[in-house]
């Protein structure tokens, strides 16, 4: 069964244009999910609004949106009247700049959503759209509103498609200076940095998603069998609590020879290690 749209509009460039739809790259089928229940008779619970001064439920029909104001009153919104704003970008991604996408903070890139043609009449300008962002390597900018928020967003091909990213806006994330302005500037001993360098070199790995699994899911899933037969929950192994790492140099030094090959390890980093210069400063024991 295919996933259900996101969102539905028009993608455009300039004069360009044609119908698209988000697809969600992120699935959540698989996780462990749990119900609330009552203890006592095991029955699910659900739940309800109820008015804050009298502690009455509401119907469905009672229930209204409200904006409160400086002075504790509300002005009152129906869902109707939500749904009726509308502005370009709630049907509309017009492409208006186009950037390297490696040029863009990490800490900006928020949630990504596959974007295809909606139709067979749209696959040409939407193929002209795509392949032109891939000749030149660029990504485009765009706005788009969804799930009743304008939001950035960024576009760029991917295979037959195209993944769109929203972005975060600059006045709701924290500038790296203002976490890390407190950590003091350390000079590093050569010699220790080529050991790290050494160890990051022998864990060279491809990038395989498909390797990933989810320890904690399939802790869940052996305390929800151990239940399920009636047996007590499986006791939980507390895992190791690493140490403050009194001497570093020789703690690099055991990272390595704890791997296979260690013989090669340290012979290659003899071999890396360079004379020092006349004044430089020698190593440090912690």
């Amino acid at each position: 069964m295919a996933p259900r749209p996101a969102w539905k509009g028009y993608l455009k460039l300039s004069l360009v244009t044609c119908a698209v739809e988000l697809t969600n790259v992120v699935t959540h089928t698989e996780r462990v999910s749990f119900r609330i229940l009552n203890r006592k008779t095991g029955n699910t619970v659900k739940r309800i609004y109820v008015d804050a001064e009298t502690g009455k439920p509401l119907g469905e029909d009672d229930e209204i949106k409200g904006y409160e104001l400086d002075d504790g009153d509300f002005v009152h919104i129906e869902e109707d009247e939500i749904e009726a704003v509308q502005i370009e970008s709630s049907h509309t991604m017009a492409l208006d700049g186009f950037v390297d996408k490696s040029s863009i903070q990490q800490i900006y890139l928020d949630t990504p959503y596959y974007v295809g043609p909606a139709d067979k009449v749209s696959e040409e300008a939407f193929a002209v759209i795509r392949d032109a962002m891939a000749g030149k390597k660029m990504a485009g900018l765009a706005r788009i509103v969804l799930y009743q928020r304008e939001r950035p967003v960024v576009i760029e091909p991917l295979g037959k498609g195209m993944v769109l990213t929203t972005l975060r806006y600059d006045n709701t994330v924290r500038q790296p200076d203002t976490v890390f302005g407190d950590i003091k500037s350390v000079k590093t001993d050569q010699e220790m940095t080529d050991l790290a360098e050494l160890i990051i070199d022998k864990k060279k790995a491809k990038f395989d998603p498909s390797k990933f699994d989810d320890k904690y899911e399939d802790a869940l899933l052996e305390l929800i069998r151990a239940k399920k037969a009636g047996h007590r929950a499986p006791k939980a192994k507390a895992a190791p609590k690493p140490s403050n790492v009194v001497n570093l140099f020789d703690a690099l030094k055991k990272s390595l020879s704890s791997d296979s090959g260690s013989a090669k390890a340290s012979s290659s980093a003899k071999a890396k290690r360079a004379k020092p210069k006349a004044g430089a400063p020698k190593r440090k024991s912690a």
